[in-house]
Order: structure tokens, then sequence, then C-alpha cells
């Protein structure tokens, strides 16, 4: 970790510190930033947002999306002052004192065992589809123990099965909007006649059933983002954090428009939203009216694909906050250890043996799981994403104050765009208390924050000198010919 006394190491003295290996390359980097932006969100959610919305819900993505670059941007910043794989737990701890890097730390895991029990479980269910003779917690199991198997062996593999289920997400959502430009401009397929961008406005307005109505759709849109955070945890593994972390943020916006708006958008105006229904995918809807062959089984390829995507990714990033937590002190020292190919293997598989009870809890309640499981995993995004937001607002005050050098890559609209995006996220708290179906995890979220009020002192009293304030520290500066060539 960070040297406190003699100033904040280069990155790659700090990985060396932390003991990771440093095995994702910029293409892997790249991939995971695309993917952490496209999950089942997207591919599932959206189907009741568009029957909630309509077309509004471009809107509502648009806007939710220029929020999430803001908050990308701050972590950004906060990543190049200072590199770590505890990412913004650790710049919690930092700036916003002890309570709050052990709070952000152990609530994105938790957040992550969650989301990774409804996926496992979402992908048993798709992979029925093809093979509904197989058991649902066999092929549950299966998905968790190949899964575990790529984190355990080494980074490198884990960045590989990702970098591959994200492009089959990319490529399903680029063939999408091909086909949806083609059938709008050419007219082909059984679509071409009634395909307008008049469906736009045509069919009762952008808000054909309110502003209101629309607004309570920001909690689901805000879900389907849930992940793109994860960039920050891949730091302290990056092969080159100064070139590849800014140039994964910097493309957000591109893939935000691409992936969610223009893909709503194109998929909008070649079906009506007066068609969609809660619950059926807009892919599968926008496939079968353009009467592509075996439209279903493509997009259920593709969403098993985006769930074991989105298991993979909460696997790694479990195993690391663990191993974070137990560095400084906030977490049971056994989960400091990293294997021979230094990787949290203990870490880890404690998280998937937590992952795998989801299986039980779909098989209780199938139809409500999914729904509260997103839900609280959205409260507990909204609550990583705020804490980035208020690090990069004390750390802009360390600057001004002198105690912390200024980063090289500076979010713009500094601290004044930070607070506008905590309030959006206030928002977005509010419309889940709105929403009856999402009410459900606000209750849940204070159940969680007396068991962590609980653990704290048993922490603190074990190891006192780990729950001090840290002090800033100067990181080391970002060399003129490195900045110059992003």
């Amino acid at each position: 970790m960070t040297d406190v006394t003699g100033g904040s190491p280069a990155p790659e003295a700090a990985a060396a510190e932390e003991g990771y290996a440093r095995g994702l390359g910029s293409r892997q980097i790249q991939m995971i930033a695309i993917g952490g932006a496209i999950g089942t969100g997207l591919f599932l959610g959206a189907g009741r947002a568009i029957h909630q919305a309509g077309p509004s819900l471009i809107l509502m993505y648009a806007i939710a999306g220029a929020v999430i670059f803001v908050i990308m941007r701050a972590l950004g910043e906060l990543l190049t002052y200072r590199p770590v794989s505890g990412s913004f737990a650790d710049y919690a701890r930092e700036f916003l004192g002890p309570f709050a890097g052990y709070a952000t730390g152990w609530t994105y895991w938790l957040m992550w065992v969650v989301t990774g029990m409804a996926e496992v479980t979402a992908a048993a269910t798709y992979l029925a589809y093809w093979w509904p003779a197989v058991p649902q917690w066999l092929a549950a199991l299966g998905f968790l123990a190949v899964l575990f198997l790529a984190n355990l062996i080494s980074v490198k593999l884990f960045g590989e099965v990702e970098f591959w289920l994200s492009m089959i997400k990319v490529t399903a959502i680029l063939g999408m909007i091909l086909i949806g430009v083609g059938v709008l401009t050419l007219g082909v397929s059984a679509a071409g006649d009634t395909a307008t961008v008049t469906h736009l406005w045509r069919d009762g307005g952008v808000f054909p059933n309110g502003v209101g109505r629309s607004l309570l759709t920001l909690q689901i849109v805000m879900f389907a983002y849930v992940a793109v955070e994860l960039v920050g945890v891949t730091a302290g593994e990056a092969q080159n954090p100064r070139e590849t972390l800014p140039k994964a943020i910097n493309t957000l916006p591109w893939r935000i428009v691409l992936f969610y708006v223009g893909a709503l958008a194109v998929i909008l105006c070649v079906v009506s939203w007066t068609e969609f229904q809660p619950g059926v995918s807009p892919f599968v809807a926008a496939f079968a009216k353009i009467g592509i062959p075996f439209g279903a089984g493509i997009v259920n390829f593709v969403v098993l694909s985006a769930a074991l995507s989105s298991c993979n990714s909460g696997m790694y990033s479990t195993g690391r906050m663990l191993r974070d937590l137990a560095a400084n002190g906030q977490g049971p020292q056994v989960f400091n250890r990293l294997t021979q190919r230094r990787t949290p293997a203990l870490g880890t598989a404690v998280s998937v043996l937590v992952m795998s009870t989801g299986v039980w809890l779909n098989y209780i309640d199938p139809a409500g799981a999914f729904t509260y499981i997103t839900a609280f995993a959205t409260v507990a995004g909204v609550w990583t994403w705020g804490v980035i937001l208020l690090a990069h607002i004390r750390y802009r005050a360390a600057v001004r104050a002198g105690r912390a050098a200024p980063a090289w890559f500076a979010a713009p609209g500094g601290a004044a765009a930070s607070w506008c995006a905590l309030a959006f996220l206030g928002l977005v708290v509010v419309l889940i208390g709105a929403d009856s179906q999402a009410r459900i995890s606000l209750y849940g979220a204070p159940v969680w924050c007396v068991a962590l009020a609980a653990g704290y002192p048993v922490l603190k009293r074990r190891n006192p000198a780990a729950f001090s304030r840290r002090p800033h520290v100067e990181p080391v500066p970002q060399p003129a010919s490195d900045a110059a060539s992003l």
C-alpha cells in the first residue's frame, strides 16, 4: 500500500507493494470498460423501462450517461493521483476517513456478491433454452466453477475471458444497429413497411405516460450502468495504468451514445414502443419484428454471455476488494494472502461460495428475486458512485490547500461537476423510494448499515492503527511526455 512516510510511490512501485501482477493489457482494459457499460440491464431491463417511459427512455439514458461520465472522470483523476486496486475504497479511506473506506469496501463487495447471485442463476435459466433437461442448480454450479478457475489461474486469463464475453455483447449491439439502420433506410425485411423515425414522437408523444413516469425509470437506467466503475478496480493490475485507464474513461461518452442511446433509438424506430412488454427483451421483440431467423436464440446467447460476463467481473472485484480491506486492517487478515500466481484466491473463493446461495434464493422466489437483487445493487452502486464524487471533492480541496499534488488527468468542471452529479444521485434514491417494486432495497439498506456499524468497533479494537485517518500523500508527478501522449 501507500508509503505515508515518504510520499506516494509511482504506479509500478505501488503495484509491486500490493503484490499483484500487471497482467491486463490495453486491449483487455478497453474491452472491460466497454463490457462494464453493457449488461443484462440493457438486454432485459430495458423492456420494462420502455413500457413505462416510451421514447423518453432514450433521453433518460443520455442524461444518466452524462452523469456517469462525470463520475468516471472524477475517478480517473483519483486513479492518476494514485492507481491502486482498492480504488474508491482506498480514496474514501484517505479523503473521507477510515469508516467511509471500510463501509465502501464491504458495500461494494456485497453489491457484486448479490449481483453474482442473480447473474449466475439467470445464466442457468438461459441455458435451459437449448438444454431444458439440465438441472438449473447443476448449470449454475458449472458456470461458477469455470469462472472461478479462470479467476484463480491468472489475471491475464480473467482478462481474456472478459474480453471475449464483452466482444459478444458489443457485436450483438452493433449488428442490431446496422440491421435496424438497413430496415429504416432500405425498407428491407418484414418490418420495412412500418419502421419509421416518427415512432419516436407519433405514438403518444415523447413522454406518453408523463414526465413523472419517465423519471421513475432512472433507477432502472442506473442499474444498467452499474459495473462501469470496474475499470478503477483494475488499476493495480493494468500494465500501463497511466495510459490505458484515461483512454478507457475518455471513450465512455461514445460507448454510451452508441450502445445505449443509439441502440435504443434504432430499436424504437423499427418497432413502436407500444409493442414492447415488461419481461421481454427489446432485442428479442425487434428481431422478431424484423423476421430474423433464430432471432430469439441469438439474443438468448448474447444475454447468457452478458450474465456470465457480469458474474466473471463480480468474482474478480470481490476478491480484490476483500484483499484491500484485509491489507488495511478492515477485514480478516486471511484474505490478504496471494497465491503463487499473485491472485487473491481465498477472497474470491469465499465470495463464490456466498454467490452460490443465489441458486437457492431464486428457487424460493424466482419471480421477485431478480427485481429485489438488482434494486439493492442499484442502491449499493449509488453509494459507491457517491463516495467517488465526495472523495474527488475532498481531493480537490486538498490540492487547493497544498496537501496533495494535482493529478494530470483533471476532471472537467472540477468539484462543481461532482456536486451536480451528487445531487442527481440523491434524486435517484428518492425515485427508488417512490417505486413500489424497488422500494424494498431501501428497507434492506438500514440492516446492512447496522451490520457494518456492529463490525466496525470489533475490527477497530483488533487493529486501532488501521482505523486512523490516513494522511494525504504526495503522488509522483506525471512526466510531461506521458501527459502529452494522451
